[in-house]
């Protein structure tokens, strides 16, 4: 019998399971998310850019769409790893996450929109996002992020391959994303 994509043990390298070992003990302390963010992030720079971190099976595209590939979720489901890989042009939806997040750009360079959610202003109103700030992350750059205030876009703007490696402070392979809402409202910019 078969096991579902999601749930299949991701094939691995030597650095990323140092990489899994690293966000292990940050993740182990206990500390709020935004610190735990800190540490993750401090623990994922040092592996970006390099040639041994993924296999070429995680490292394909889709044509349609950025591609998601799950590294690694740990079994009580206090993290993941995951890889995105971008082709140009392709891009998110403006969204929100279910936890912390640390993003790293593996290869390539990454675009950002970042947004702020203005409540309606009365009744009959209508919410809408500002845009708050656009960035560019080349190779290298490390993000990271809690809920709430983490409404932003990302896309690869580049004319080759971009890859990030997102770490999320939930188990994706057991959700299949790490949204947790999309937004459709107007939004300045």
């Amino acid at each position: 019998m078969s096991t579902p994509t999601a749930y299949r043990a991701a094939r691995t390298t030597e650095r990323l399971d140092t990489l899994v070992a690293d966000v292990r003990e940050a993740v182990g302390r206990g500390l709020p998310p935004d610190l735990t963010a800190y540490l993750v992030g401090e623990r994922l720079a040092p592996h970006l850019g390099s040639a041994d971190l993924l296999t070429d099976e995680q490292r394909e595209g889709d044509p349609e769409h950025y591609r998601q590939h799950v590294l690694h979720a740990e079994h009580d489901g206090s993290f993941s790893i995951v890889a995105l890989v971008w082709l140009p042009g392709q891009r998110t939806s403006v969204h929100d996450h279910v936890s912390w997040c640390v993003t790293g750009v593996h290869e390539g360079e990454e675009q950002e929109r970042r947004y702020r959610l203005v409540p309606a202003a009365g009744p009959g109103g209508a919410a809408r996002l500002v845009a708050t700030e656009d960035v560019v992350n080349p190779q290298g750059s490390v993000c990271g992020f809690a809920p709430p205030g983490d409404i932003h876009r990302v896309w690869n703007a580049c004319g080759t391959l971009a890859i990030s490696i997102h770490i999320y402070g939930a188990d994706i392979a057991r959700l299949g994303s790490s949204v947790r809402r999309v937004y459709e409202l107007p939004a300045d910019r």
